[in-house]
């Protein structure tokens, strides 16, 4: 008896069967097929929290907001390259809605603890937080079951407020959540490197 090695799909990778039986006496085949370690992608996601800003609706309620930037070339993701940005209250919806619907977490990443004293004017205190929020995305970017709501996807890569997320995730919405991204974080014209990402925060004013 031999042993039959074919090519799947022309592509040089062997699909090894067992050796040739009568098929009426075989109740099944049994064959795999051996992909190169070099074929095997690593997925990875890096996201950043970077570039404070403070937004003055009016003299009496002023916020900082920060960018969040994206890379990954993870299969979750339909948007490989983005920027957006959010203030700490969407931080704080962000987890609130990652308590309602991930009941089979006992225990969410944390984020900073809110300072009844935060400083618009303090660079360590800003500093800070942001370190605090990055670290919470990181944390939740591990978790396959936390990257699966899409609440997580319409935070990071849409411009959406909090009220049209809600919104959207419900489906009371004219757009899907894919569309809501493809409209929505911006695209950076070209992959940037960690240096990059660290002079927009070293370089910040905080005043």
């Amino acid at each position: 008896m031999k042993s039959h090695v074919r090519h799947f799909f022309g592509g040089g990778f062997p699909m090894v069967a067992l050796p040739q039986y009568d098929i009426r006496k075989v109740p099944f085949f049994v064959f795999w097929l051996q992909l190169p370690a070099s074929h095997t992608m690593q997925q990875d996601i890096s996201v950043w929290v970077r570039d404070p800003r403070i937004q003055n609706t009016d003299f009496w309620h002023a916020y900082i907001d920060y960018e969040i930037c994206l890379l990954t070339n993870s299969l979750c993701f339909t948007k490989k390259i983005s920027c957006t940005r959010r203030r700490f209250s969407e931080f704080v919806w962000l987890r609130k809605r990652l308590q309602v619907h991930s009941l089979l977490i006992s225990k969410l990443p944390q984020m900073p603890p809110k300072n009844l004293f935060f400083s618009l004017n303090s660079a360590r205190q800003i500093s800070e937080r942001m370190k605090g929020l990055q670290t919470f995305l990181e944390q939740i970017l591990v978790s396959p079951y936390l990257l699966s709501d899409s609440c997580v996807h319409l935070f990071l890569q849409s411009r959406l407020s909090v009220a049209q997320m809600d919104a959207c995730v419900a489906g009371r919405t004219r757009y899907s959540v894919a569309q809501a991204i493809e409209r929505g974080g911006q695209s950076l014209p070209r992959f940037p490197s960690t240096e990059d990402l660290n002079q927009g925060s070293s370089s910040s004013s905080y005043s």
